[in-house]
């Protein structure tokens, strides 16, 4: 089933991807360039963007916090006087620490509150009148399996990602009218800069640029949730819908190693 328009015709489609210097970001922006599409490339690392840019055909460096608000405000009035509008925003900038109850972290929760939830209003803050505006376009949003229910050692990541899911699902149901895209990308375990942090297996773990290409396929197809890889995420999304009782003892027996006693 398609819930959204399909992204079939990539040639100079005008793409942001905030949060693009390394992992996914990174490997979605190479595919996207031999697509044939222009882009404009964010994050804060500004000489990993500046060589990135200068590896591809049509990109433009366009560093930037996204926890800044001013900044954000700048960059899209760049990117609008470059292009004058905007056909896909995909909003993966995202930060993670594992944490669970023995080494709560005010400091931390808040900074992944900063980057992963307020950063992602403060893009959408100058996306959404654009977009509908035009009528026409796409907001896709990085979240997580991570986002689906409560997890151990999640304390601070968790949380958001399960608020970027809901608020994915009120974008949709908002802007279909106005006939504008909107997505959610829910990856399982890929390797990236991030996922080497974790101190646990990783099952079913993926290249960043097979993450890369099933997000421009779930694109093409117009799904609203673009999961992968499917042989994990489709377990996880099974556990979603399980009562409490069930649920608190699957993930009990299946993350038995990473419970602190």
């Amino acid at each position: 089933m398609s819930f959204n328009p399909k992204l079939t015709q990539w040639d100079n489609k005008r793409v942001w991807i905030v949060g693009a210097s390394t992992g996914i970001g990174e490997a979605l922006a190479r595919q996207l360039d031999q697509l044939g599409c222009r882009q404009m490339l964010s994050a804060r690392s500004a000489d990993k963007l500046s060589a990135l840019a200068g590896e591809l055909k049509q990109a433009t460096a366009l560093p930037l916090d996204i926890t800044d608000e001013h900044a954000v405000n700048n960059a899209f009035d760049t990117l609008m006087a470059a292009w004058g509008g905007l056909d896909l925003v995909v909003l993966m900038a995202g930060t993670y620490s594992e944490m669970d109850v023995a080494h709560f972290d005010l400091a931390k929760v808040r900074q992944q509150i900063d980057v992963n939830l307020n950063g992602t209003m403060h893009v959408l803050a100058s996306v959404l009148p654009c977009v509908i505006g035009q009528g026409h376009g796409h907001i896709s949003i990085v979240s997580s399996v991570a986002g689906y229910r409560g997890l151990p050692n999640s304390l601070a990541y968790g949380p958001t990602k399960a608020a970027l899911i809901n608020l994915a699902e009120a974008l949709h149901m908002e802007l279909k009218p106005s006939k504008v895209g909107v997505s959610v990308i829910n990856p399982g375990f890929v390797d990236t800069p991030l996922t080497r942090k974790n101190t646990f297996p990783m099952p079913f773990l993926i290249t960043a640029e097979q993450a890369a290409n099933e997000i421009i396929v779930g694109l093409e197809k117009g799904e609203f949730e673009i999961h992968f890889p499917k042989a994990f995420t489709r377990s996880l999304r099974a556990l979603r819908i399980l009562p409490y009782s069930l649920y608190f003892a699957a993930v009990k027996k299946f993350t038995a190693g990473q419970l602190k006693k």
